[in-house]
């Protein structure tokens, strides 16, 4: 697990990672790769440094599809974050001195291309192992590779050796990116008073693998709250959250579920380290740029990669028994969350809708919720929209 840890470390800070099947002078299914994010033309030139092989770019089978090399996921498939699962990622052999604009733009562009215009494969474990590392780190899920054969050994041994460059194994990076239930740990809490709720309480929770934090905003004491307890379990958005974007109805909705706690006499909010779907801010900005070309919030994310929701709510349940709380009034729009909690032992008794307001700008971000995710909003979408 820990080479596993520095080995997302580096990627982040865009070095290198050697990357196995196994173990021994002569490792099964190496590969040296990078992520494309933040990829170097000195990078390249380490990676075309192993000579053993043609360089490789090795996308999502989301990708893959937007690209046009692949046929259409399956209706309502979500990505996985274990490596077993994603069998339909592949790997595009990169033809002549491709430099580090062009390979972003086939990891990210619009544009389609057919299958006779690439050495078109299934992504091996290893390729694989490098995409996981990269969605967790919150990075363009896509990698650069070459093969590390029986003379990759020879020249990679002193970068090896000296820890220039780090070796993971695929064993050990489905251990970090856990196929299993995900654990949480109380942190720390105290009182933070808010302009919503001033008898407020923060506790922070943080995941067993050290990546993510989140937190439990309690609103008033736990001998005053209704039953079934009044839970919201928001996504983190920093834009909507923070700045009031206008192309979401985040923040209204985290303000919204704030005033029913205080008027209900109390409630739970689980505020959930998932920035956009759980791609991060980064790829969200991305996501942003292509609305801004015509697609909708779930073909942008699925063109950069990802599916069309990333998020998992097994943190939100760990954190829901740390605090003892088990018949709720779910605060949503999302038959997910409802599904997701109710699946994992959560008695929903109830669900109250949240609405924001519409505009002319999250007026598409909604009908892509209605329409491609089915959330409850129609009563939202027949309202007026100010100023339009």
């Amino acid at each position: 697990m820990h080479e596993a840890d520095r080995g997302l470390f580096d990627l982040r800070r865009g070095r290198p990672l050697h990357v196995t099947t196994g173990s021994g002078p002569v490792p099964d299914g190496a590969v040296l790769l990078a992520t494309v994010e933040g990829l170097t033309h000195q990078t390249l030139e380490q990676l075309r440094g192993v000579d053993s092989g043609p360089l490789r770019l090795t996308v999502t089978h989301h990708r893959a599809y937007a690209m046009g090399l692949t046929p259409a996921p399956a209706e309502g498939q979500v990505a996985d974050r274990s490596i077993s699962r994603h069998t339909g990622d592949v790997s595009l052999g990169l033809n002549g001195e491709t430099g580090p604009d062009q390979i972003w733009c086939l990891s990210s562009g619009l544009g389609r291309h057919t299958t006779d215009t690439f050495d078109l494969r299934a992504a091996s474990a290893s390729e694989i192992g490098g995409l996981t590392l990269a969605r967790l780190g919150q990075l363009l899920p896509a990698v650069v590779s070459v093969p590390v054969d029986s003379t990759g050994p020879q020249a990679l041994g002193e970068p090896l050796a000296s820890g220039a460059i780090l070796s993971v194994t695929t064993a050990q990076i489905e251990a970090l990116a856990g196929n299993v239930q995900v654990e949480v740990t109380h942190v720390s809490d105290g009182p933070v008073p808010l302009e919503e709720a001033e008898d407020a309480r923060f506790v922070c929770f943080r995941e067993a693998n050290g990546i993510l934090e989140h937190v439990a905003i309690l609103i008033g004491t736990r001998e005053h709250w209704p039953d079934p307890v009044p839970v919201r379990v928001h996504s983190a958005c920093l834009t909507g959250d923070l700045f009031g974007s206008l192309r979401c109805d985040c923040g209204q909705q985290l303000r919204g579920s704030l005033r029913v706690f205080a008027a209900r006499g109390g409630g739970v909010l689980l505020y959930l380290a998932q920035e956009g779907r759980s791609i991060g801010l980064g790829n969200k900005l991305r996501a942003y740029a292509l609305q801004q070309q015509g697609l909708d919030t779930v073909d942008a994310d699925c063109t950069l990669g990802f599916g069309a929701d990333e998020r998992r709510y097994d943190a939100a349940v760990e954190m829901l028994r740390y605090l003892r709380i088990e018949r709720i009034q779910l605060l949503t729009n999302n038959p997910e969350k409802v599904r997701a909690l109710k699946a994992a032992g959560i008695n929903v008794v109830d669900r109250l809708p949240l609405y924001g307001t519409l505009n002319r700008h999250n007026l598409p971000y909604v009908k892509a919720k209605v329409d491609r995710a089915g959330h409850w909003l129609e009563d939202m979408l027949s309202g007026d929209i100010p100023g339009k």
